[in-house]
């Protein structure tokens, strides 16, 4: 289990119903977030299945160290951490504003560590019924797999991959 995870909720209260899989739909969708345009969309598209649904949403962003962080100056470092605190505090916002606006219940998460791992242990501990990421931007993942990729191989839960 990771370190640090801050939890925030937004929105209406989540409907209590006993915990069952393989119902109707959905009753908690989770999806993970970066900030880039395919993860984005797959937030949208998760905040109108729940919306639809009638399903709680658990956004989780995991803030992944870089593998050459160890070798970053004090100041290179800060700047990076920095980066990350804005983009939690924008997704953070607009998890605010989207709940608020669909009427919602919205989990928001911020985690830190390894995206794929995170993004297991989030969908366990909040019982996720289906788990919605973006497709990779990235040309090296087409070699080595993404996060989605690992993600549907794990074959834990539904997994939506929003390109």
């Amino acid at each position: 289990m990771s370190a640090s995870v801050e939890r925030e909720k937004y929105g209406p209260e989540a409907r209590r119903l006993p915990f069952e899989r393989g119902t109707d739909g959905p009753r908690v969708v989770l999806v993970g977030v970066d900030g880039s345009r395919t993860s984005l969309r797959a937030a949208a598209y998760a905040a109108g299945l729940a919306r639809r649904q009638g399903a709680g949403l658990v956004v989780v962003f995991v803030s992944s160290p870089a593998p050459y962080a160890a070798m970053m100056s004090g100041v290179v470092a800060g700047a990076v951490q920095q980066t990350h605190d804005e983009l939690a505090a924008d997704l953070r916002a607009e998890c605010r504003r989207g709940a608020e606006e669909l009427g919602v219940p919205v989990t928001f998460l911020c985690r830190r560590g390894d995206a794929y791992a995170e993004l297991c242990a989030a969908a366990d501990e909040s019982r996720a019924d289906l788990v919605v990421v973006g497709s990779s931007e990235q040309a090296g993942h087409r070699l080595v797999g993404s996060v989605a990729t690992r993600l549907v191989r794990t074959g834990r839960w539904p997994v939506v991959v929003v390109p």
